[in-house]
């Protein structure tokens, strides 16, 4: 399936999305599986940008300390995501939320952010067992969370 199809499907799950209380879209895959390529054609549809939130939050947690990252993150994320000025957000790289240090919940951040916007999310890791898993078990950063009040599209190969 080509990237404009898939696109066009994403398109469709946000439009879905922007009747839910909580309007996040995941789109899941392994690293280098094309999301970053898919946000980038559905912003370029919808005229707006893709946030890369590594680079993004990193330049403003910077100069906190890390008690101070923590608490401020959330906040941080949010005015970055109000700057938009858009009822649709397109978020990649968030591996940063991941990060043990800033005692973040990850999904919990995006389905709060999610009640206001439409949060469109890459996620770098798979479906098992009806759940989307980041890393690996044992990993600093594993995550697994139940498939539930979020849609998903998955790249990868079933």
């Amino acid at each position: 399936m080509s990237i404009g199809n898939k696109a066009e499907e994403l398109l469709e799950l946000i439009e879905q999305a922007q009747h839910l209380y909580q309007k996040l879209v995941i789109v899941i895959a392994p690293s280098n599986s094309g999301k970053t390529k898919l946000l980038e054609e559905v912003g370029s549809k919808l005229g707006i940008k893709v946030i890369n939130v590594n680079l993004s939050l990193s330049s403003l947690l910077l100069n906190l300390t890390e008690t101070q990252q923590a608490l401020q993150l959330p906040k941080l994320l949010d005015s970055l995501i109000k700057k938009e000025n858009s009822n649709v957000i397109l978020l990649d790289n968030i591996e940063l939320l991941f990060d043990p240090k800033l005692k973040q919940d990850p999904l919990r951040l995006l389905k709060n952010l999610a009640r206001n916007f439409v949060i469109v999310t890459s996620w770098n890791g798979v479906i098992e067992d009806n759940c989307i898993v980041y890393a690996e078990p044992g990993h600093p950063e594993y995550h697994r969370y139940k498939i539930e009040d979020f849609l998903f599209f998955s790249l990868q190969q079933l």
